[in-house]
């Protein structure tokens, strides 16, 4: 779907189109939907974390990674499908998509392991310095520059992972978990460049998500054989309940970028701290202290500064 405003010659008001405003309401109306889409897939991937949670390490972490790609690829079926069936994994780049995956399933692993050891709020707030991590990275790996201001911001945002890390207290399965889930991040920042860098090439979107979907179940299907355990109903059902809910999450998120600008929507993936700190507090009873809190709020500034940062200089350029 085409988000970009409709750009017109001038017109008096007697010139103007009869049905612009009928043109405007719609795109109002789909704007709004795009951000309850954001908002529910925000929610939802709180869901599928919070059953991560649930199995409370009892699965070994290879066995929950392969479990959640295995149950989203249903979800991924009909997309295949409409695409030609197996042409759709037609590539010339087979070596980016294999950082990709291993990339992805780096963030996958640092994720898993950090709601089985913190707090979910503070897992979902340490994973949003992928932005802080994508920005260092642009510079080596992209060839962009990145300015004082961006770089105070990153700088910043850092700084708010110390507040939210207790570098002095603690135990150290605690600061081995945060260290964890940043170098998730850092995964994730590195998928993100790569798919940026085959999109430029000339790849299609659904050849990058299917390539990973599929490698990825495969990779951590064949990780997960030594150390596999008979899960037992309960833990099957939050392994399944984590790829099916995960896939749900990702269709929505999907349609919401499908719909409405990047620029509109990305502050709302935000709203996944609020809801993991709710839940969190609500089953768990872990309630952020004055140093999380703290830490939460200069690394959510930071990345809604880096991304402001983002579209001021896209529209620039």
């Amino acid at each position: 779907m085409d988000t970009q405003p409709i750009i017109q010659p001038p017109l008096g008001p007697a010139a103007r189109p009869p049905d612009e405003a009928a043109l405007r309401l719609r795109r109002d109306r789909a704007r709004k939907r795009a951000v309850f889409f954001v908002l529910g897939a925000a929610g939802i991937f709180t869901i599928a974390a919070a059953f991560v949670k649930a199995l409370e390490g009892g699965i070994p972490l290879a066995q929950v990674i392969f479990c959640r790609n295995l149950f989203a690829i249903p979800a991924l079926l009909p997309l295949l499908w409409r695409h030609g069936g197996l042409a759709a994994l037609r590539t010339s780049y087979p070596g980016m998509h294999a950082i990709r995956t291993a990339a992805g399933l780096l963030g996958m692993a640092g994720a898993f392991y950090g709601y089985a050891t913190l707090p979910l709020a503070t897992v979902t707030a340490l994973g949003f310095t992928m932005p802080l991590f994508l920005t260092v990275l642009s510079v080596p790996l992209l060839r962009e520059r990145v300015g004082p201001r961006r770089g105070a911001a990153v700088l910043a945002g850092f700084c708010g992972v110390l507040l939210m890390a207790h570098p002095s207290e603690g135990a150290a399965g605690q600061h081995f978990a945060t260290l964890m889930v940043l170098l998730g991040a850092l995964g994730w920042a590195i998928a993100m460049i790569t798919i940026r860098r085959m999109g430029d090439a000339g790849e299609a979107g659904v050849t990058i998500v299917l390539w990973f979907s599929f490698a990825a179940a495969v990779v951590s299907g064949l990780a997960s054989i030594p150390v596999w355990v008979a899960p037992t109903a309960w833990q099957w059902a939050m392994l399944a309940g984590t790829g099916l809910v995960s896939a749900l999450a990702q269709v929505l998120m999907t349609e919401g970028y499908r719909r409405g600008e990047a620029s509109l929507l990305a502050p709302f993936e935000y709203s996944a701290i609020l809801w993991t700190t709710l839940l969190g507090a609500l089953v768990w009873a872990e309630l952020p202290d004055g140093w999380d809190f703290a830490g939460m709020a200069v690394l959510v500034a930071s990345g809604l500064y880096i991304w402001r940062r983002e579209m001021a200089l896209g529209i620039r350029r």
